[in-house]
Order: structure tokens, then C-alpha cells, then sequence
């Protein structure tokens, strides 16, 4: 009986043939946390006793949740991280390099590997062809000390799409259209494999939008097939020897099959307040909106930021919408500024945000007034979301987006 790509994977690192359902012990290559998880990450490895980290070197501490500090309780949270990294040896992302995930996919993981994250998003870097996935912060500290976890096999859905986008339909959509389909917790503790013709064709910041996503579905990880464009992404960051393939068997045991023609997506939207209320863009066309933002680890990366660009190039956005853009890491609000993206920006009454998660996870920059409405490229649109159990987030493309903030509605051209 064949293996499917999380099975392979958890195999190599459990050190025997694993199968769906079963309990192992893993070893891990890469841990995470970020500032509003890892003190208590801090906190639990310290009651271990253990006098060191593991993997100093790929234990990773992240202040990008409140980055910069609007407060001196969360100020004091950042200084337990700074302080552990510089007794344990383990690599801190200050404020401003940017948010965990596109960090890690930047800089730390490689194909093959095993990344536990404490933040439920750390699935975006299966895109590579690696396992990664969100735990407890205190299965994080546990991992750091060993440098291995426990976990159940999830069993996969392989999620087959095929075909081409029509103009203007981003992974985005995808995503959103599948997440519709499913519901919220129709993969709950699955494995999604991403496959086809679409999937071989898109380049990795498509990719890692959809991975990002897999946890808004209830999997446990997404994952795809680490392939030339893999090869090429790693290439471009400095470590092209970090590239390897590992493939599914042929007759890999699926618990189910979905098959997407990529020509019949839609512009689709989540309407407030979770993730599966998907609609299309047309049967929004009356929702006017307070605020977009444009970026988070689902899609502030360069591609991204072209996209709204080239939408916003001379023009200026709607004077009743405040549009908020973040880049998601550093290297990205570089290349922005650098190709004149931030100009572009600018000029059309946008406000830039430093690199980090900003807004979307509603602790400072951006909080919606009672009543307001935002259309958001970001992950969730759970009531209060945003800092505001009274606000309404819609989630989109950053193709919608940025015609959006042009309308002043919800809209697509």
C-alpha cells in the first residue's frame, strides 16, 4: 500500500513506515513561536529544567504580532523573547523583519523537513514539501527541549484542480471557493495535498497562499509536491542545496479526492463572520467598505503587492476608504520600494504599514470603528478579528482589493 506525502514525510522523521491514524514520536527540524505565544512557550521550557535548547540555531522567536509595540504590557512580552534568545542561543526576528510565516518560508524551512510552530498559520510553509503545522505553546517548549513531538497521521484529501484561472482570479480565490465548498471544518485534522496541472503552473507566492489557508479549512497542514519552481524560489534565497523532491506513491490512500476546474472559479469573498460564508464578488456589489487592507501571510508578499500596483498605477482610491498596505517581511518592503511599488502606493492615498501581521490580528493599526465595514486579504474574519466585535471583515484577493479600494464597494473592475 502506497504513501501519501505527509505519511513519507512523518516516516523519515518517526524512523519507521508510518500510516494515517497512527501515534508516533517525530523528530523536528524547525520550531517557532511568535510574541503573543511564545512567552508561554518561555515560560513552560523553563519549568522543564532542561538547560538548553535542542536546535538552538532553528528555534526561532518572532515579534511580528505587535510590531512595533502599542503597549508597555506587550513591550514587556518582547523583552522576555529578546532576553531567552540571547541566554538559550535561539534566532530572534525583531520588529520589523516581518510576519513568522513568511519568514520561515524565506529563511528556515526546507523540503522534507518538519516545522511545529506555536501559531495556527505555520501550515503556510507546506508549500515547500514540508510538514509544517500549528501546536499548543506548550508542545512548542516540549519540542524545543527534545527536539521532537508527538502527533496522530492525519489522514489527506488530495484536492485536484486543473485548468486555467479566467483573468483576474488569483490562488486567493481558490482558496476561499474550496474553504465554500468544504466548510470550515470539513478537513478538520487532514492532510490537504494540492495537485494538477493549475498547482504545477503557479509560482510559489500562489502556493503559499493556499497552504497559509489549509488551517481555515480545520487541516492540519497543506502540502505540495516541492518541484522546479520549489527549486528556483530556494535558489533565489540562498540555499538551492536545501532542495529535494519527495513525491506521493501511485497508489497512495486518499480518505477523499477533490476535483476543481481552476475555469470555474469565481471572484469569491467570506463574509463576515467566518471563513466558509463564501459568495461571489457579483452578489456583493452593494456592500460599500470603510477600510482594505492589503498583506498579512496569506498575501503580502511581492506578487502580491504588484498585483495592487498595477490596478492602483495613476489613480486614487475611493476619498470615503482608507486603504492600509503591509508588507509581509522586510525583503519584500525593499523589493517594493525598490521596483516603485511604494511610490505607486503612496500617490494613491494608500497608508504604509512596517512589515508584520499589523492589523489583522487587531491588537494597533487599523482597528475598525462600530459599524465599519473592511475588506481584508487576510486569513479571518471572525468577529472581532480586527479589535472590534462590532465590525465586519470581508476577505478577498488582492486583485478585489485593490479595485475595491478604487469603488468604494466590493467589487472586481
Amino acid at each position: 500500500m502506497g504513501q501519501t506525502l505527509v505519511e513519507k514525510i512523518i516516516s523519515e522523521h518517526a524512523g519507521h513506515t508510518v500510516k494515517a491514524g497512527e501515534l508516533v514520536i517525530a523528530n523536528v527540524d524547525v520550531t517557532a513561536v511568535q510574541d503573543g505565544t511564545g512567552p508561554l512557550t518561555v515560560q513552560e521550557f523553563k519549568k522543564l529544567g532542561i538547560p538548553k535548547l535542542k536546535n538552538p540555531e532553528r528555534s526561532i522567536l518572532f515579534i511580528d504580532h505587535a510590531s512595533p509595540s502599542p503597549r508597555k504590557e506587550l513591550s514587556n512580552t518582547h523583552t522576555v523573547l529578546r532576553e531567552f534568545s540571547k541566554e538559550y542561543g535561539a534566532v530572534l526576528s525583531d520588529v520589523g523583519a516581518g510576519v513568522c510565516h513568511q519568514r520561515l518560508v524565506e529563511t528556515f524551512v526546507n523540503p522534507g523537513e518538519i516545522l511545529v510552530g506555536a501559531d495556527s498559520h505555520t501550515c503556510t510553509s507546506g508549500a515547500l514539501g514540508a510538514f509544517a503545522t500549528g501546536m499548543g505553546s506548550t508542545d512548542i517548549a516540549v519540542a524545543m527541549a527534545l527536539g521532537k513531538t508527538w502527533l496522530k497521521v492525519p489522514a489527506t484529501f488530495k484536492i485536484e484542480v486543473n485548468g486555467k484561472f479566467k483573468d483576474g482570479i488569483c490562488s486567493k480565490d481558490l482558496m476561499l471557493h474550496l474553504i465554500g465548498m468544504i466548510g470550515a471544518d470539513g478537513a478538520t485534522y487532514k492532510a490537504l495535498e494540492f495537485c494538477g496541472d493549475t498547482i504545477d503552473n503557479m509560482i510559489m507566492s500562489e502556493r503559499f497562499t493556499l497552504a497559509n489557508m489549509a488551517v481555515e479549512a480545520g487541516a492540519k497542514c497543506g502540502l505540495f509536491v516541492a518541484d522546479e519552481k520549489t527549486r528556483e524560489f530556494l535558489k533565489s534565497r540562498g540555499r538551492e542545496d536545501k532542495f529535494r523532491t519527495i513525491k506521493p506513491d501511485e497508489d497512495a490512500v486518499y480518505e477523499r479526492v477533490i476535483k476543481i476546474n481552476a475555469e470555474d472559479v469565481p471572484h469569491t469573498v467570506s463574509c463576515p463572520h467566518t471563513v466558509d460564508n463564501t459568495k461571489t464578488v457579483e452578489e456583493l456589489k452593494d456592500v460599500k467598505v470603510d477600510q482594505v487592507f492589503v498583506g498579512t501571510c496569506t498575501n503580502g508578499r511581492i506578487e502580491d503587492l504588484r498585483t495592487v500596483a498595477k490596478i492602483l498605477k495613476g489613480k486614487t482610491i475611493n476619498p470615503n476608504v482608507r486603504m492600509l498596505i503591509c508588507p509581509a517581511s522586510k525583503d519584500v518592503y525593499i523589493q517594493a520600494l525598490n521596483e516603485g511599488l511604494i511610490t505607486t502606493f503612496v500617490e494613491a492615498n494608500a497608508t504604509i504599514l512596517p512589515p508584520g501581521c499589523g492589523p489583522c490580528v487587531g491588537v494597533h493599526a487599523g482597528t475598525l470603528a462600530d459599524g465599519e465595514v473592511c475588506l481584508a486579504t487576510q486569513n479571518r474574519n471572525f468577529q472581532g478579528r480586527m479589535g472590534n466585535t462590532n465590525g465586519f471583515i470581508y476577505l478577498a484577493s488582492p486583485y478585489v482589493a485593490a479595485y475595491t479600494a478604487l469603488r468604494g464597494y466590493i467589487c472586481a473592475e
